[in-house]
């Protein structure tokens, strides 16, 4: 082959294998693209409230505007919490701002703020001295997830753990009898963990239990905070109620529904502390970001623009109220 010749072809050569190249970074690049959240709501108009959120409400004789209040006045005059979600948003790599969010939205809608950061360690106090357990007609979470269904529960990280036992709970009891016994159509949270009444969430940030036990992996690794156990409640229940530790629990768990999202539906939400709210609110973030990429693959077939992530009440809220607090930090 003349010199021209060979260097015709090997310059060919080249060029094929750049434009081969190319193309895998590009459709790499692709595959791994994701579509920012821009803040802000989307919808122009609050989605309605939840009624048990009114009647609660209500009951105590208050408005929602002024749980509101209440909850911003203890974070503008409570320094020591302040750099505390200023600090522990840091460790967790998100915006203080979600974390904010998770708080104001709870102290809202569920229950009211109190006045003095003191008064949650007191509370504290108080369940270290309580005789608590995780069960539901006698039988302890411990003993119940023994049960042959619960058998394909085999990771060994918590988060993996207790969101499988929760889908198992949802798919094999929930709302069903078995072995005789009938099960609640309710959460799994609300039955097993909450032992004064359903629906109760606990601390600063209303965390449930079940979500604490499902964070502590990822809090015993930024936070080198002991890992909890569902034999032992006192310390679960003291963990959530001691502003010290339970804002990483609550950091945690908003840094998964961040990575959920972009990792599974493509979304970077973390721009739009109403969404993680919502998600903070509602639970169970991957399997929605499961289902947000299933419906977005299907209108995408179609040639449908994408569906966003959508605020609830409860993150239309915080969104609408995210100036003024981002004035407080």
């Amino acid at each position: 082959m003349s010199r021209q010749l060979f260097g015709q072809a090997f310059f060919g050569r080249a060029f094929t294998a750049f434009l081969a190249a190319l193309f895998l970074a590009s459709g790499v690049f692709t595959a791994a693209a994701v579509t920012l959240v821009p803040p802000g709501n989307r919808s122009v108009e609050q989605p309605g409230v939840p009624g048990g959120s009114s009647k609660r409400t209500k009951a105590g004789r208050t408005t929602f505007d002024a749980k509101y209040r209440k909850v911003y006045a203890l974070l503008k005059n409570d320094r020591a919490l302040h750099k505390k979600i200023v600090e522990t948003a840091s460790a967790y790599g998100i915006d203080p701002m979600h974390i904010v969010g998770a708080i104001v939205g709870e102290h809202t809608y569920n229950v009211d703020a109190y006045d003095r950061l003191q008064t949650y360690y007191v509370k504290a106090v108080a369940y270290l001295k309580a005789d608590l357990s995780f069960t539901y007609e006698g039988e302890d979470v411990d003993d119940f997830v023994k049960r042959p269904p619960f058998s394909e529960c085999t990771a060994t990280g918590s988060y993996e753990l207790w969101t499988c036992r929760e889908r198992v709970w949802n798919s094999s009891f929930r709302g069903r009898t078995v072995g005789g016994t009938a099960f609640p159509d309710n959460r799994f949270a609300a039955v097993f963990f909450q032992p004064y009444y359903a629906g109760q969430t606990f601390g600063l940030g209303q965390l449930s239990p079940l979500t604490a036990l499902q964070m502590s992996d990822l809090v015993n690794k930024v936070s080198g905070l002991p890992r909890l156990d569902a034999a032992n409640p006192n310390q679960v229940y003291e963990t959530i109620m001691d502003p010290d530790l339970t804002l990483n629990y609550v950091a945690a768990a908003l840094k998964k529904s961040i990575d959920a999202y972009r990792d599974i539906a493509g979304f970077d939400i973390s721009q739009n502390p109403g969404i993680t709210a919502t998600l903070y609110n509602i639970g169970n973030p991957d399997a929605r970001a499961y289902a947000l990429k299933r419906e977005n693959d299907e209108r995408a077939s179609r040639g449908e623009a994408a569906r966003f992530p959508e605020e609830n009440y409860y993150g239309w809220l915080v969104n609408e109220k995210l100036p003024e607090l981002q004035a407080l930090f």
